[in-house]
């Protein structure tokens, strides 16, 4: 495999390089479940959804008001109430000419109405009701199929059932959805100098908080993870977790131990036990990435610094997930933001700076630093609620220069 010369350093991957590379090496599981609608949350569809019925079935108000004959209504209009639609009670009348029938949001328009006037626009004395003008016929009226015809494609197979997907499928009636099955990740850490959370730190020790925060991001994407913990640093017993791993799960995810130290054994195991599909990103924080196999089992290495696991993360172990798990992954959206103070940058690798974007008083968008941008300082990224995307040949940044960057507050991180 050919490799690239970045930052001054041979072998560092190119970020948009090295993510097509990745998902041309990746197939997508085709187990499928078939489940029931309450449980569907968060899965991914494994067929087409087409719509059973028209949305709406029937002519509805859109309105409180009076529904009535577009044609009766003139200057001098005095129209003979004559009953009551309600949701789910309809009037089983028939509207003719010079009647009107009191009718409340989402009832059935009733036979011979084509018009809904808003109660604000009626006067009503006894059973007679004043309609003002002007009025168009068909107004505050939701056609049949108008937000889905019977038979119409609503999603496509791959879709993620957020809350709003699963709210159109309520609608449909449909009370039970083929998915794909759940992608079961492990993740593990390493380093003789982690504790897990609780336990009594030594000199030299840090808490594990990249094992805790990446399994809470595959938890927020309906992932079942198996947490192997902390494995030392200790060959022999990152071979067996690795292959124990490979015959357990749909990927394996370690933390730390891909970078050059003489204790980061990941890669050199990796290559042992499997195969490297490639090591070192050209891309900042998150250099010492790592991407392989492990029979048919997806690797990825995340590096040890938690700001680093965390962007690699979303960066390049997001997408490959999806495109294992049948997801359909929309591309990022980026809004373009002026800096309200100065970004430090070198040449040679893409930066994706922690940011705090904000709407200034002109309307447009401003974006300061998120603290420290130290690849260790995560309490910094915590406080962060976008990426700066600051291209590869790019140098320093100064104060009111446009940068391209990314939303992440609210998602799965």
């Amino acid at each position: 495999m050919a490799t690239h010369d970045c930052d001054s350093q041979p072998g560092l991957r190119p970020y948009l390089d090295a993510k097509h590379d990745m998902l041309s090496r990746l197939e997508a599981i085709t187990d499928s479940d078939i489940i029931s609608l309450e449980h569907s949350l968060n899965r991914i569809l494994a067929d087409d959804i087409h719509s059973p019925i028209d949305v709406p079935s029937f002519a509805n108000s859109a309105m409180d008001g009076y529904a009535l004959r577009a044609a009766d209504v003139t200057d001098d209009a005095a129209l003979t109430l004559i009953g009551t639609s309600l949701a789910g009670h309809p009037f089983n009348g028939r509207v003719g000419p010079g009647e009107c029938v009191r009718i409340m949001t989402g009832a059935a328009l009733p036979i011979g109405a084509d018009t809904v006037v808003m109660q604000e626009n009626c006067r009503s004395e006894h059973n007679v009701i004043y309609p003002r003008g002007p009025v168009t016929e068909g107004q505050h009226v939701r056609l049949p199929a108008e937000d889905l015809a019977q038979g119409e494609r609503v999603f496509a197979a791959g879709t993620r059932i957020n809350a709003r997907v699963l709210s159109v499928l309520s609608s449909l009636g449909l009370e039970q959805l083929y998915v794909r099955r759940p992608l079961t990740v492990a993740l593990l850490s390493t380093g003789d100098e982690l504790k897990s959370p609780g336990e009594l730190l030594a000199p030299g020790d840090i808490y594990d908080s990249n094992r805790i925060g990446i399994g809470a991001m595959l938890e927020r994407l309906g992932i079942r993870v198996i947490d192997y913990g902390i494995i030392d640093d200790d060959p022999a017993l990152i071979r067996q977790a690795f292959l124990k791993a490979a015959n357990e799960a749909d990927a394996l995810i370690t933390s730390g131990g891909v970078s050059v130290g003489d204790a980061d054994y990941t890669k050199q195991v990796l290559e042992d036990v499997g195969r490297i599909g490639f090591w070192k990103l050209a891309v900042k924080p998150g250099k010492p990435f790592a991407f392989g196999h492990i029979n048919d089992c997806p690797f990825f290495g995340l590096p040890g610094n938690p700001v680093s696991a965390a962007v690699t993360f979303h960066l390049m172990v997001r997408p490959a997930l999806a495109k294992l798990a049948g997801e359909t992954l929309a591309p990022t959206p980026t809004l373009q933001a002026k800096t309200l103070m100065p970004f430090k940058k070198s040449p040679g690798r893409m930066d994706f700076q922690r940011g705090i974007v904000s709407t200034q008083p002109d309307g447009n968008l401003g974006v300061v630093a998120a603290g420290a941008q130290s690849s260790a300082v995560f309490s910094a990224m915590a406080e962060a609620n976008c990426l700066l995307h600051l291209e590869q040949d790019r140098g320093n940044v100064a104060e009111g220069e446009m940068v391209t960057l990314e939303l992440i507050d609210g998602l799965y991180w």
